[in-house]
Order: C-alpha cells, then structure tokens, then sequence
C-alpha cells in the first residue's frame, strides 16, 4: 500500500521560559487550518515520542495545524534539564503559545500526555484563545511523578543537584523540582472557566493510575468528557491506540474549536476545494467550511483505498439529497416514519436496455433503491417516490451541465 502524507511538517525553534531555544515541529494540514492545537509530551519524554508524533500528525491529517516541541534540556531543545520545574514547563507551554500566536494563530487546543497533561492543564488559563483541553494518562497532581524517581536521598558535590533515574535513564535534577512538585500536591488541576476538557485514560494503566481521570473529571467544570482507552499502555506504545486517540480528539474539538467563516453567507454555496496530497498515488483532502474527508481510488487502480472515490462520493450526494427532500415532504405533510434507506449503484449500460437512454451505443445508469420504514402506507411511498425524482441533485445530473474551468494564478 503507497505510504501517503496528506500534510506538511517543519522543525521550528523558539525562545522558551528560561531563556533557552526550544525545539519543536510543526504540522500543517493540506490547505487552511480549521484551527491550531499544542501538544505536550509525557514526563521525560520528547516531542518525537510514539504518542506525540503519531496523534500529531493525525490532527493535522483531520484539518488541524499543531506543535510538538520539546521542554527545557530534553530531546532537541537547549538548556539543563536539572535546572526545569513543573512550573517552567507551564511557562513552556505559554511560551510556544505566544510563538504560534506571532506565526499563525493562537493555538485552540491544548493536548498533553502524562505530566504534559497536568501542565496543559495548569497553562490553560494563561493561554489566550484556548476553549478545549485534552488529556492522556494524566496524574490529577504533579507530584505524582516523585514516585517514578529513584536515587532521591543521593547528594553530589554540586550541592542541591540530584543524580537519579527515571524510567532507568540517568538525569540530573534540582532539590527546587522536587520542591515545587511538593507544592503543587493537592486536588486536580482545573481547567480555566468556559474551556472544554476531555479526559481519556486507560483503566489498565500501570503508570498513573486511573483513579487520576476520575480526581481530573471531578474537580473540572462542564462541558467536561471522558474516553477509556482500554487495553492502551501508558505511553500509547501501539499505533492503533494513538491513532484512536487522534480521531477522538479531532472529533470532539471540532465542536469547540471551529471558526465559522464571517465571510461565508449560510444560505449561500460555499467554494468546496479539492487538494492532491499525493503526487505518487491518488489521495486528495476535500474541504467546504469547516468539513474534511478524503478521496482516494481502490488499491485495484493504484490507490490507497484511504477513502470513498470520487464517483462513490456522486451517489452519496444524490442517496443523501433524495432522502433530504423525502424527509422535507413528509414533515410538511406531517407524516411521521421511521429512517430510509437509499442504496445506489453506478454503472453502464446497452442504449438499447435503457428505456430512457437516446443514441449512442451505452450511457451511463444510476441505479436508485429506496427501502422505507413499515410505517409508510402504500399510498404515502407511492407519493414519496414521486418526490424522489424532484430532488435538485437528481435533478441537476439529468440537466445538460456545463464545467467552466480557468486557471488559477500563481
């Protein structure tokens, strides 16, 4: 299968909290943001961790420009790690969020995984724009990291830097981590007024127990939700699991963070634009408004079969348009039934087999199967089916249409 990359990433650098560069990567959807999110990484982690990566770059496949970066002294950002804090990483957070807003926009979203949660968490309130937050396998309190770090009770020469291991990795850390972990215990960060929160933890996770979504949950204001990833590690390890993650969270944002367009009039056509994100194979990201999806050929033909093809997509227009203007009719009538059901088929047909076919030696045959609730009496389908033929996309694919095409410059 053709390996497709529907969207853009560039490694970027910015001035963090304590003055040192840090270092992240950018994703950029095929054409305009439907908004901007920030991702941070998990406890000792980095912005090219499993979880980071992947569930990063399927935001950005679902229409979402985002930023992974890495924290003060860990991955590819400068600075010690022994001289960060909890707190620092917040000033992190609100750094590259000023960075995005000077670039691009104000990120919408904040996502954090593990610690990175309880930092999104607690830097929610100081970052402006942001109306959704989500977590991943996030301690209700910092410190609840104290119990991943071994060697505590070791003094160097350097006086208050601390030789440990975390996760069995070495690291060099100041008494003031520890200190403001210590400070920072108590009840659940709460996220700021009117910002969404979505929770998501596996019950099974043997790192930060799941209690921790329930203290989470609790200790936030609504609209606030809560996903299980069962069966998930705690560092979302497998790429089903991130991937999971990624569209949940692009599904669930999406009511929060979408940005009608003033400029578009509602009872007006909106300009649907179609962008080739795979010059190799055949896949393309369709847009109108705020909607995305994605067009592709079967492998059969050369695709990725990663979504319907452009055909498919005609006969869920007229299947989708027939139903609306039954639907329209019936509730004028006030009759009232149960879903219909329209199955179609696209295919070609002999002139000659086709009662309605002129000249030619085949023509092109949609075939059009409504199946109706029980509930709708014979004389009622009867009506309806009437109905069907009058809808304006079966009415238009029978007209003489005619495609314009000019070039655009640039």
């Amino acid at each position: 299968m053709p390996t497709t990359s529907p969207h853009s990433t560039a490694r970027v650098t910015f001035p963090g909290a304590l003055g040192e560069d840090l270092a992240g990567v950018l994703h950029l959807p095929a054409g305009p943001a439907r908004a901007f999110a920030l991702f941070a990484h998990c406890f000792t982690c980095s912005k090219d961790s499993h979880a980071a990566a992947r569930i990063s770059a399927a935001l950005a496949e679902r229409g979402f420009g985002v930023l992974r970066f890495d924290f003060t002294g860990l991955g590819d950002s400068g600075g010690d790690f022994a001289d960060s804090t909890f707190g620092s990483n917040v000033d992190d957070i609100a750094a590259a969020a000023a960075w995005m807003r000077a670039r691009y926009e104000s990120p919408r979203l904040l996502v954090g995984h593990s610690l990175g949660g309880a930092a999104v968490l607690a830097a929610a309130a100081r970052v402006e724009g942001v109306v959704a937050v989500a977590t991943l396998g996030a301690p209700a309190s910092p410190d609840h990291v104290e119990h991943l770090i071994t060697g505590i009770g070791t003094d160097t020469d350097e006086g208050d830097v601390l030789e440990v291991s975390i996760g069995g990795r070495p690291f060099r850390l100041r008494r003031q981590f520890l200190d403001d972990l210590r400070e920072r215990a108590g009840a659940a960060q709460q996220t700021a007024q009117g910002t969404a929160l979505l929770v998501m933890h596996c019950p099974q996770d043997q790192v930060v127990a799941v209690d921790n979504a329930r203290q989470i949950f609790d200790g936030a204001r609504h609209p606030k939700s809560f996903v299980s990833l069962d069966g998930a590690d705690h560092l979302l390890s497998r790429r089903a699991d991130s991937a999971y993650a990624a569209a949940v969270i692009a599904a669930w944002a999406d009511r929060y963070v979408a940005s009608p367009d003033p400029d578009v009039v509602a009872d007006e056509p909106a300009v649907l634009t179609v962008h080739e994100c795979d010059p190799s194979g055949f896949v393309h990201h369709a847009q109108v408004r705020h909607h995305r999806w994605t067009v592709d050929e079967p492998e059969s033909v050369g695709g990725a079969d990663s979504g319907p093809t452009p055909y498919e997509l005609l006969l869920a227009g007229l299947g989708a348009c027939t139903s609306m203007t039954m639907r329209m009719y019936a509730r004028r009538k006030g009759w009232e039934f149960g879903s219909t059901t329209v199955r179609l088929e696209h295919g070609r047909v002999h002139a000659r087999d086709c009662a309605d076919c002129e000249g030619g030696a085949s023509m092109e045959q949609i075939t059009r199967e409504i199946a109706f609730d029980p509930a709708v009496t014979a004389e009622q389908r009867e009506r309806l089916l009437v109905i069907a033929e009058k809808c304006p996309v079966h009415r238009t694919l029978e007209r003489e249409v005619a495609v314009r095409t000019v070039m655009r410059p640039g």
